[in-house]
């Protein structure tokens, strides 16, 4: 049988371990959502150039002023659609990376709670008589703890879901209020 104080001991080194092995596998997935943010970036800025040029050269082409507001408008829809699928892209990277701590940091807690609550048990089997108070003491004082940390996570869970459904409300608003601006800017230049 161990002794309280190598039960411990050994408690402690896993914790630190687990800790450690959490840590990395935060700091990996935290880095795969940075580079898919630069990718993302990288590739809006290369694809925006490329088009600016085009675009560019298609207005100064324009022989008279109305084919120029007319080539204006008929670009504002489809970068404004870019500019949405560019914020949905963006959202989806967010939203995964974010799941992907999520499920890392609650198997974390989840493992820690069973080998802390297992310890406690050893504890209490190997104690003195009259230490059951002090070991009652602990494992409500720890059982407080993960009932604080769960309803943290429960509601950055709501605060994430909240967040991502007015993402998609903000979105389908504003593609509607440029396709209708398009369309009164597509009209005004048919009258004209």
């Amino acid at each position: 049988m161990f002794s309280i104080s190598e039960q411990f001991s050994t408690a402690i080194k896993a914790n630190f371990e687990a800790q450690l092995a959490m840590i990395n596998a935060l700091t990996g997935t935290a880095l795969e959502g940075v580079t898919k943010v630069i990718e993302l970036n990288v590739g809006a800025a290369k694809a925006s150039a490329a088009e600016s040029a085009v675009t560019a050269k298609q207005l100064l082409a324009a022989k008279d002023p109305q084919e120029f507001f007319a080539l204006s408008a008929a670009q504002a829809q489809p970068n404004t659609e870019k500019a949405l699928a560019y914020g949905r892209h963006l959202a989806a990277i967010a939203s995964s990376t974010q799941a992907e701590i999520t499920e890392t940091t609650e198997a974390q807690i989840a493992s820690a709670h069973s080998k802390v609550i297992g310890l406690l048990n050893e504890v209490a089997k190997n104690a003195p008589a009259g230490s059951e108070s002090a070991i009652a003491i602990l494992k409500s004082a720890f059982d407080n703890a993960n009932a604080g940390y769960e309803q943290l996570t429960k509601t950055a869970k709501q605060a994430a879901e909240a967040l991502e459904t007015n993402l998609t409300t903000v979105t389908s608003q504003l593609s509607q209020t440029v396709e209708k601006a398009v369309e009164k800017t597509a009209k005004q230049n048919d009258k004209k």
